[in-house]
């Protein structure tokens, strides 16, 4: 018996339970209200009327129990019509879902169910469809992580295999092979640590070491660990700090990373004779970090996106001088797991202003 069928009996069921159980009621309390009708006909008749007063229960009684009986085809007629377009309509729900599941089950994540009416069934075509979207966003995210990590491992994988061909045919000393052997390696290790680190991230498992730390210290810590590289690239590195900042809580090596990563990148992306300014100001209840460049900027079109996984605005520029393409994805899950936000504003040709916050102690 299939699913129309069932739909359709249950709703025919259901009224002649109704009727079953108002003729059993209609048996058990007729006589009281047939009585009290009956003697105020016999009242009207006078006293030959007590002579018809069984007569009178019983006709009652009966014409009570047949007109309930006469009905009950008509209701049945009328159940089953009414049944019909709310049991087809569920039907036809539940063989388009099954379909649907059957379509995403098979990797067709573009399936979608119609969304017609405002009751239960279309709201659940709607999380239905809602899934279906993002399943196929996680797939797509998924297939463009393993392209975006084959094309990043094609450049020193090549650049390897050159190297020790360059070897075997003696064209490159051994001195020179190792030292670009090396630098090869060292970019694999990096990129799979940014890897291993952007999966932590953005599942929680990364452990925080919190503590109270005043933001000048953070600022001056990057300070000293990027001013040789400003100043050989010919960079100003400004340090920027609001007076009177309160002291904010989080993990310092993890904000020092973010740090990096935002300077690593300005410094990259500004010409010799620029200028990068890294500082600090409050933010409600927050303590705002920057790093404003005087770079070419990001384009409208790309400025959305460049906290992907692998999302370049400068594809050949940022893989040529060792990017990973992963870095602002690190540093975005490394804010938000403690506490802060991350943004990035920019104008092309004004320079790019990347901020992040975190929260203030006490």
């Amino acid at each position: 018996m299939n699913f129309f069928v069932k739909m359709l009996l249950s709703h025919v069921l259901i009224v002649v339970v109704a009727l079953g159980a108002l003729l059993l009621f209609s048996e058990l309390l007729a006589p009281a209200f047939v009585r009290g009708h009956v003697e105020r006909m016999v009242a009207l008749i006078g006293p030959s009327g007590a002579e018809l007063r069984p007569d009178l229960e019983r006709g009652m009684r009966s014409t009570l129990t047949s007109a309930l009986l006469a009905s009950l085809p008509l209701a049945l007629l009328v159940a089953a019509v009414t049944a019909l377009p709310s049991a087809r309509r569920v039907v036809r729900s539940v063989g388009l879902l099954s379909e649907g599941s059957r379509a995403l089950a098979s990797g067709r994540y573009e399936r979608r169910l119609p969304e017609e009416g405002n009751d239960e069934l279309t709201d659940l075509a709607r999380s239905f469809n809602r899934m279906a979207a993002a399943l196929g966003q996680v797939e797509q995210e998924r297939t463009d992580l393993i392209t975006n990590v084959a094309h990043e491992l094609r450049t020193p994988i090549a650049a390897l295999r050159g190297y020790t061909e360059a070897l075997a045919d003696g064209v490159m000393g051994p001195e020179a092979a190792r030292e670009a052997l090396q630098r090869e390696v060292s970019a694999l290790e990096r990129l799979a640590h940014d890897l291993s680190l952007v999966s932590r991230v953005e599942r929680g498992h990364l452990e925080l070491h919190l503590s109270t730390f005043p933001p000048a210290d953070l600022l001056q810590a990057a300070r000293e660990r990027f001013e040789g590289a400003y100043n050989e690239k010919g960079i100003v590195l400004a340090v920027q700090v609001a007076p009177n900042l309160p002291q904010v809580r989080a993990d310092f090596g993890r904000a020092s990373q973010v740090l990096a990563n935002l300077l690593t990148n300005a410094l990259r992306h500004t010409p010799a004779g620029g200028r990068v300014t890294v500082g600090a100001a409050l933010e409600g209840a927050f303590v705002q970090f920057f790093v404003a460049d005087t770079g070419g900027g990001i384009a409208a079109e790309h400025l959305p996106r460049v906290f992907e996984r692998f999302y370049r605005a400068d594809p050949a520029r940022s893989r040529g001088e060792g990017g990973s393409g992963v870095g602002l994805t690190i540093a975005r899950g490394l804010v938000e797991r403690m506490g802060g936000c991350i943004r990035a504003e920019s104008m092309p040709g004004q320079g790019s202003r990347f901020a992040f916050t975190l929260p203030a102690a006490g």
